[in-house]
């Protein structure tokens, strides 16, 4: 999986809009609130909300006390939906897939000379589902309310009682 700065501010900006959301009882919040906090450009977040605006993951209000707010619920935004609104692939392969003619895909196209597959290919390509579905099954209010830690104790304490 390739998880630049992109998909990683976009999580970070967005876990913190939830909280002050929260804090300020659903007001919109100023972009320039989040990137102080968050120690992000300014320009990067505009770029990244336009991206996660047209996804419809938030909304924006204009004028005096204007900013952003969450277009759903914490618990009902999924930090995958997240980092593939900003255009991040959840790929763990260097494999693509071809584009036909009508722009339909078609075959995969192999990371090896000829066009064949890695023998790894499968590896990381299950690797990369794991991660998304991981992903998918995490929203902002886990990442916010401290679950994501207890879950991660459990699933140890899971196995080593399996082992």
């Amino acid at each position: 999986m390739r998880l630049s700065t992109k998909g990683r501010y976009a999580v970070m900006a967005m876990t913190d809009l939830a909280r002050q959301q929260d804090q300020a009882e659903g007001r919109a919040v100023a972009l320039a609130e989040i990137a102080a906090r968050q120690q992000i450009s300014l320009s990067y977040l505009e770029q990244l909300f336009a991206r996660l605006r047209r996804k419809g993951l938030v909304v924006s209000a204009r004028g005096p006390g204007g900013g952003y707010r969450l277009a759903r619920e914490a618990r009902d935004t999924a930090i995958a939906d997240i980092v593939l609104a900003v255009d991040e692939p959840l790929r763990a392969t260097r494999c693509g897939v071809a584009i036909g003619a009508k722009g339909g895909k078609t075959a995969a196209r192999g990371c090896m000379a000829g066009g064949a597959q890695c023998l790894t290919h499968d590896l990381w390509e299950e690797m990369g589902r794991q991660i998304h579905g991981y992903l998918a099954s995490v929203s902002v209010a886990d990442v916010l309310d401290g679950t994501l830690r207890e879950r991660a104790l459990k699933a140890r304490a899971g196995e080593m009682a399996a082992a």
